[in-house]
C-alpha cells in the first residue's frame, strides 16, 4: 500500500516528510524480530521521501544506514528548499531524564539514560536531531531543578531543537491515559493526587495560568542553553 501510495505521490512530484510515527512508537519491541519499519524506510527510500522518525526506543540506531541514504537521496518538498538541507530528522521523545520517574510513567520503554546515549550517537553521526519533550509530568518533571537538569543534558547530547508540552490526558477505561497517569500518581506521588484531581476531573489538560508560565519557563530555559524551540 505504501509503495503505491508513494509512486504515485512522486509521479506528480508531491513530496513532503512522512512522520514515523506520530501515534505511536515505530520501535516497538517486536520491531527487532518483525522489521516493519525497516521494511516502511526502504519503500520511502526508493521514492526519495523524507522522513522524520519520533521514538523512544535505541533501535533507530540499527536503521541509520537507511535513514543516512534518505538524507542523501530525498527530494525536499518546495516550501522547505530554502529553509533546510537536511531530509532525515530523528526526534527523542522524553518526560523526563531520571531512569527512576520514566520507569514509573514510560514501563517498558527504552530508559531515558540509554535514549540520552541514542541521541548523542544519532548527533555525532550528522543527522538533525533533537527532542520532543513531551509530556512533562506537573509537579514531577517540571520543576525547576528536574527542567534544568534536562535542558543541560539534551544540550551536552547534542540536540538541535527542543519542542516541549505539557501534558493532555483523556479517557476513564482502564488503560487510557488519565486513568494510567493518576493510578501511577496515586500509587508514588500520593501527595498530588488531589492536585490532579483537581485539575483533570473537568478537563483535559492544565489550567491557562498553568500552560502561560510553562512555555514562558520554556522559552528563557531554550534561550539559556541555545537551543531551538522548533526544528527549522
Amino acid at each position: 500500500l505504501l509503495d503505491k501510495q508513494l509512486s504515485l505521490r512522486a509521479k506528480k512530484n508531491q513530496y513532503g516528510f512522512i512522520v514515523v510515527s506520530s501515534a505511536t512508537d515505530p520501535y516497538l519491541h517486536f520491531e527487532k524480530e518483525e522489521k516493519i519499519t525497516r521494511g516502511i524506510l526502504e519503500v520511502i527510500l526508493k521514492h526519495k521521501f523524507p522522513v522524520h522518525i519520533i521514538t523512544k526506543s535505541d533501535l533507530v540506531l540499527r536503521d541509520l544506514d537507511l535513514l543516512r541514504e534518505i538524507d542523501k537521496t530525498a527530494i525536499l518538498p518546495a516550501d522547505l528548499t530554502m529553509k533546510m538541507k537536511n531530509k532525515t530528522i530523528v526526534t527523542f521523545s522524553f518526560s523526563t531524564v531520571n531512569d527512576s520517574v520514566g520507569k514509573i510513567f514510560e514501563p517498558g520503554a527504552t530508559p531515558p539514560s540509554v535514549r540520552l546515549k541514542t541521541l548523542e550517537e544519532v548527533s555525532k553521526q550528522g543527522f538533525l536531531t533533537g527532542v520532543s519533550m513531551m509530556p512533562l509530568i506537573p509537579y514531577v518533571s517540571d520543576t525547576a531543578q528536574s527542567l534544568e537538569d534536562m535542558f543541560d543534558a539534551f544540550k551536552k547530547a547534542g540536540a538541535h531543537y527542543v519542542m516541549p508540552a505539557s501534558i493532555t490526558l483523556f479517557g476513564s477505561g482502564t488503560s487510557d491515559s488519565k486513568t494510567l497517569v493518576l493510578r501511577a500518581i496515586e500509587k508514588h506521588y500520593p501527595h498530588l493526587l488531589k492536585k490532579y484531581q483537581k485539575f483533570f476531573s473537568t478537563q483535559n489538560e492544565m489550567p491557562a495560568y498553568y500552560n502561560e508560565a510553562f512555555y514562558k519557563k520554556m522559552k528563557e530555559l531554550a534561550d539559556k542553553y541555545e537551543l531551538r524551540h522548533k526544528i527549522v
